[in-house]
C-alpha cells in the first residue's frame, strides 16, 4: 500500500479525479494549499498598485493505492495535471510514501481491503 501526495494546479483537479475515478480510484482526499516557491509567483495588482507573492494557491490530493495502481495513478496524475505537452514550472509535484495500515470503520476492514 502507497500513499500518494500530489500538489497540482487548483484548475487541474475537476480532470485528475475524474481520470483517476475511470481508472478505478473513487477514493481521493482533496485539501486547498498554499505552495511557498523560489520561481517568481505572479504580480497581482491591487488598487492600481502591483505587488510580488511567493505564496501561491494549489491543491493537495491525498489518495491511497494498492501497489498494483500506483504506477498507473502516478502516470495519470502526471499526465492530465501537466499543462501543455511537457508542462511547466509549478504544474505540480508528487511524493509517493509507504502505507503502513489502513482500516475502514464500518464495515471494518484492514489492510488492502479498506482501501
Amino acid at each position: 500500500m502507497r500513499m500518494i501526495i500530489a500538489v497540482i494546479q487548483p484548475t487541474k483537479v475537476r480532470a485528475v479525479k475524474g481520470a483517476l475515478e475511470d481508472m478505478g480510484v473513487p477514493r481521493i482526499t482533496i485539501c486547498d494549499s498554499q505552495e511557498f516557491a523560489q520561481h517568481a509567483g505572479r504580480v497581482p495588482i491591487y488598487r492600481g498598485v502591483e505587488y510580488r507573492t511567493d505564496i501561491l494557491r494549489k491543491v493537495t490530493l491525498e489518495i491511497a493505492v494498492n501497489d498494483d495502481y500506483l504506477e498507473r495513478a502516478i502516470e495519470v496524475i502526471q499526465n492530465v495535471a501537466r499543462s501543455g505537452t511537457y508542462g511547466n514550472k509549478g504544474d505540480g509535484k508528487i511524493f509517493v510514501l509507504p502505507l503502513v495500515q489502513a482500516i475502514e470503520f464500518h464495515p471494518e476492514k484492514r489492510g488492502p481491503g479498506a482501501i
